[in-house]
């Protein structure tokens, strides 16, 4: 008798567990379905709070914590969202409610957005395995890659995404991004056009067509794509600095410098790179202007913030004359009619007389007689005096054009005085020449005795 009620309490026992359990797989699905709907609905707060109390009785149903996380990320929580989604990954039970493509595409989006690159990559890797004729997937697995610096390999993953879709605007401007980077001009090019021809509003594509462009010497057409870059607030000083160097290639100083002032205005206060690069410019005009003072006042700018930047140090040391001797500054900075007169008087200070004086680029070119006894004029020894108004060291082949021309104006003799110094190749070039090189200091003291 004893045996019969325990052998009955047994049976009882598991007909009231396989009944449970059958209950709760037909009441679970049902319940996880009605929180689908809820999710689906908008009505995340009562999907959040149904799910973790079925999580408290199952936590590891992968379709609980895929709906957690959606809820969550509907209420804009997406770090709540990425911490259920680890989950998931975890559990990797994928089914109807929780899919497993649909899952991948938002994590993979969640990995970047909170910084975790490599989960990120994996995501889209997998992604390309379950749908391998998706573009976009090759397309982000390629940004990924280039984020890594392996540029070869996103540029392989650009262009498997362009093989499946040929007008993927992202994969044709990032491939011509790293087609330029990477020294492939052409192939660059291609790319950037397809893109602007694609999105034409597409700002960056423009920047960097005009910086091909402008490599390529095509300042018309680089000064069109900058024209339309400057419409992007974000990149608008780049552009007007890259115009700017089109002008001032181009020898318009005038508009290189109303480019260059905007850029800036736009700039002030930031003295980033692209601020230090349009005082740079900037200067280059003042400069090639005869607006020294303004050249000097934006080199020093740029070297209270970055003293190594390019030559801006030896630019201020050349000029430093300037603060201190006025005749020098006249003398870089007069017009071409009153330098004509310094150099008549320089001239006239070396004890000879000028027959000839024209202007030559960047200074004056004169033909000198030496006085003879007396009054007299002696004509037989005329003299080729080149004066240079320059900043930077006098190369060789300044030289070398000199003697090339007095073998064709039949002069023997000539003279090449500058403002500044002259490279240590002209200096041995003019020792075995008749070339007479002065340079800044004895300048200095040739205008100190042509005033007396």
């Amino acid at each position: 008798m004893p045996s019969f009620i325990v052998v009955t309490i047994i049976l009882g026992i598991v007909v009231c567990l396989m009944t449970f359990f059958l209950v709760r797989s037909y009441l679970t699905p049902r319940k996880i379905a009605s929180i689908a709907a809820l999710v689906k609905d908008g009505r995340t707060k009562s999907a959040i709070h149904v799910t973790k109390q079925l999580l408290a009785k199952d936590s590891r149903n992968c379709d609980l914590h895929y709906l957690l996380g959606l809820s969550y990320l509907k209420e804009n929580r997406p770090e709540l969202t990425l911490m259920e989604f680890r989950t998931v990954n975890q559990l990797a039970s994928f089914s109807e409610i929780c899919p497993e493509r649909e899952y991948r595409r938002t994590a993979g989006e969640l990995y970047e957005q909170f910084g975790y690159p490599e989960e990120a990559l994996k995501e889209h890797l997998m992604l390309i395995k379950l749908e391998p004729s998706e573009a976009s997937h090759y397309f982000h697995a390629g940004l990924l890659f280039e984020k890594r610096g392996q540029d070869d390999v996103a540029i392989n993953y650009f262009r498997k995404a362009l093989e499946l879709d040929g007008t993927h605007t992202g994969a044709h401007f990032r491939l011509g991004v790293l087609l330029t980077r990477n020294n492939s001009p052409v192939e660059a090019k291609v790319e950037l056009e397809a893109t602007v021809k694609l999105q034409s509003d597409n700002f960056p594509a423009w920047f960097y067509l005009g910086k091909l462009m402008k490599a390529d010497r095509d300042y018309v057409g680089a000064l069109s794509a900058f024209e339309k870059a400057q419409r992007d607030q974000e990149i608008k000083v780049k552009a007007l600095v890259e115009r700017g160097g089109c002008y001032l290639q181009m020898n318009n100083l005038d508009k290189a410098t109303i480019d260059l002032e905007r850029a800036v205005r736009l700039s002030e206060g930031s003295e980033n790179r692209d601020t230090l690069f349009a005082r740079y410019y900037l200067a280059a005009c003042h400069e090639k202007s005869r607006r020294l003072d303004e050249a000097v006042e934006q080199w020093e700018k740029i070297y209270t913030k970055n003293p190594g930047f390019r030559d801006v140090g030896a630019k201020l040391s050349q000029y430093q004359a300037l603060r201190a001797d006025d005749r020098i500054k006249d003398y870089l900075t007069v017009n071409e009619e009153g330098f004509q007169e310094i150099c008549r008087s320089v001239v006239g200070a070396l004890g000879l007389r000028a027959r000839e004086v024209e202007p030559f680029p960047n200074g004056c070119q004169v033909i000198a007689l030496e006085n003879g006894s007396g009054n007299r004029i002696t004509s037989a020894h005329p003299k080729l005096i080149r004066f240079l108004r320059a900043g930077e060291d006098i190369p060789e082949s300044t030289a070398r054009r000199m003697y090339d021309d007095m073998k064709k104006l039949s002069v023997h003799r000539s003279m090449i005085i500058a403002s500044s110094s002259f490279s240590r190749q002209a200096i041995e070039f003019a020792e075995t020449r008749p070339i007479e090189l002065i340079g800044r200091e004895r300048l200095q003291q040739l205008l100190s005795r042509a005033e007396q």
